[in-house]
């Protein structure tokens, strides 16, 4: 079974910084591209960041500079390192693994992130 499990959210201050953790499990193919997404209350759910198996990122331009991600192929994880974070960083955010042998994109169930200002 495949299961996707986040970790590292919580409460911070303005200016605070959060890392993130994914880690995948049940999974026994190459996992291409792993990501976070986010969605706050009322609003739809949008990229943060991913990063292909082969180390290439992407990032939403409201989180560059700030937020870098990384991940450990032969673990499995993914990490999102967030910092200088803002108020309107507060959402829930998700991780997901897209493994293309399978045309699958599996997604983890979240972690809160709340940024007090």
């Amino acid at each position: 079974q495949v299961q996707l499990v986040e970790s590292g959210g919580g409460l911070v201050q303005a200016g605070g910084s959060l890392r993130l953790s994914c880690a995948a499990s049940g999974i026994t193919f190459t996992i291409d591209s792993m990501g976070w997404y986010r969605q706050a209350p009322g609003k739809q759910r949008e990229l943060v960041a991913s990063i292909t198996r082969g180390g290439n990122t992407n990032y939403a331009d409201s989180v560059k500079g700030r937020f870098t991600i990384s991940r450990d192929n032969v673990k499995k994880t993914a990490v999102l390192q967030m910092s200088s974070l803002k108020p309107e960083d507060t959402a829930v955010y998700f991780c997901n693994a897209f493994i293309s042998r399978l045309s699958q994109l599996y997604w983890g169930q979240g972690t809160q992130v709340t940024v007090s200002s």
